[in-house]
């Protein structure tokens, strides 16, 4: 008998038919699963290769300041400085103490400068008195850079003030001790100088040509709290900033970040040249907020020459007291501008007196360059040697002439220009104030002219700061002896069709002129 298999039933086939069917739907979505997943996989990977790959294009146009760090650092330098300061304190501006005597640069407690201290001796004792006048031993560092290979380095003034010694830290950790050639108060610049050997050649910088642009990326390099050679970036923010540092103050303004310890080091664009040297900061933490200034490098080159040759600087003199030029000067005196420095007064046995400089005379240029401001004649005039022959270009009795002089030398402690900017005020209706011959009153700081002995406080003159004491000279470019001599002035001027009256005021020591408005007076 021949035995079969048995035929298969209905249901037995029905779940067979199913079982393949999810085997194969399983297969299938591991399949699928698969290939998400490789997807998913190869796209990750190129996700990760675009975060990590910049398109050369935009690493083109990205800045880099490599290649000039890795060329001028070397002759940047670390400075250290022990000082004795006798019993005053510490010049160094870059501790606590926001006073003290600044290497001569007297700036408001917000600005900094900042070799920074840091270390104090103790009362070393000696002297003439037998040994009881303590010495406060200040040890302090700052930057500096060279400028030539035989081992000339810039720094800052106030960095080795009164300096006993001076030691220089080069890049490369080699140390020397250095000489303080000669050294600038005015313009917080010094010179000193290292020797390396017969066979040392000192890597240097130089200095740029021409001035920097504002928006210029800018590079400074120094010793920021004595941490060593540091690198910020930035831009020149403003140039021609007056702080009040100096009366020759012309500063760069910069925003790469400085602090306390880059004082000296050397600010360069991007070809590596020299364009400032940074000297103080705007801070009223004591730490860089981004106001930095530097001393543009034409200054720096300039006072550093006359320190190598010399020494010491050797400025002009002209010998004459100035002030600012307001609107209301200018008008009464017929020019068109406010540019120039009014002479208030020449000192005697000046320069100015010798070449017939006369109060009252705006000088508008010299050499015929345009005078801007009396910082900016301060800074002309100094620039010349003593005895150098100038052509000052002065107006006077409503009309510009040339005066030639030929300049002095600066005395000590002596500025040769002072922009006083009290330049007192105008008045209207009214002058407001009462006069009497200065002969005639009691502590008058002159017998010539008269003497202001009342103000109304409510008037225009006290508003402008005109005060009992002060002795008006001359109305309109006449002396004056009697308060009628005032008044005819005034009307002198009304009937010449001008705004205003140019006035000589006296305060004390110093003289001055007020434009007094004459429409309503």
């Amino acid at each position: 008998m021949a035995i079969s298999p048995l035929p298969h039933s209905p249901k037995s086939s029905l779940l067979r038919r199913r079982r393949s069917a999810l085997l194969a739907g399983a297969l299938s979505l591991a399949l699928v699963g698969g290939l998400a997943s490789e997807a998913l996989m190869a796209q990750s990977g190129a996700a990760q290769a675009a975060a990590v790959t910049v398109p050369q294009a935009t690493a083109q146009q990205m800045p880099s300041f490599a290649d000039v760090v890795a060329a001028v650092q070397p002759a940047v330098v670390s400075i250290r400085v022990k000082a004795d300061m006798g019993p005053q304190t510490s010049s160094f501006q870059g501790g606590d103490d926001e006073g003290g005597d600044n290497g001569g640069m007297q700036l408001p407690p917000w600005f900094k400068q900042f070799g920074i201290p840091f270390g104090k001796g103790g009362a070393n004792r000696g002297g003439a008195d037998g040994g009881r006048s303590p010495h406060n031993v200040v040890m302090g560092q700052g930057s500096g850079f060279f400028i030539s290979a035989d081992g000339y380095i810039v720094t800052n003034n106030h960095v080795v003030d009164k300096a006993t010694e001076v030691t220089v830290l080069t890049n490369d950790g080699k140390t020397y001790t250095a000489k303080v050639i000669g050294t600038d108060e005015k313009t917080d610049v010094a010179l000193i100088k290292v020797d390396g050997g017969k066979d040392k050649d000192f890597p240097f910088v130089k200095f740029a040509e021409g001035d920097s642009r504002v928006g210029d990326w800018v590079i400074a390099v120094g010793n920021p709290f004595g941490l060593g050679n540091t690198v910020t970036a930035g831009i020149v923010s403003a140039r021609g900033r007056d702080i009040g540092a100096g009366p020759y103050d012309d500063f760069i303004q910069i925003d790469a970040p400085i602090n306390k310890g880059n004082s000296g080091g050397p600010t360069f664009n991007l070809k590596g040249d020299v364009v400032g040297m940074n000297t103080a900061i705007y801070s009223p933490t004591g730490g860089s907020v981004g106001i930095g200034f530097d001393i543009p490098a034409a200054t720096v080159q300039q006072i550093v020459a006359d320190l190598k040759e010399h020494g010491s600087v050797t400025r002009g003199w002209l010998g004459v007291q100035i002030q600012p030029i307001t609107d209301e000067i200018a008008e009464s005196l017929g020019l068109k501008s406010d540019k120039g420095a009014l002479v208030a007064d020449s000192q005697d046995g000046s320069p100015a007196i010798a070449a017939g400089v006369k109060t009252g005379d705006a000088i508008l240029s010299v050499d015929g360059k345009t005078v801007d401001s009396p910082r900016d004649l301060a800074r002309k005039i100094a620039a010349y040697s003593p005895g150098t022959n100038v052509t000052l270009s002065v107006w006077r009795d409503g009309k510009a002439q040339d005066i030639q002089v030929k300049l002095g030398k600066l005395p000590d402690q002596q500025q040769q220009a002072s922009a006083d900017d009290n330049s007192g005020g105008d008045s209207v209706g009214k002058l407001g104030l009462s006069v009497a011959p200065a002969s005639d009153v009691s502590g008058s700081p002159s017998d010539k002219g008269v003497a202001v002995v009342s103000v109304d406080p409510n008037g225009p003159a006290a508003d402008k700061g005109i005060q009992v004491g002060d002795v008006i000279l001359s109305v309109g470019g006449k002396a004056v002896a009697k308060p009628s001599d005032v008044s005819a002035g005034v009307d002198t001027a009304k009937a010449e069709g001008k705004k205003a009256v140019l006035m000589q005021l006296k305060s004390g020591t110093q003289l001055r002129f007020v434009a007094v408005p004459v429409a309503k007076a």
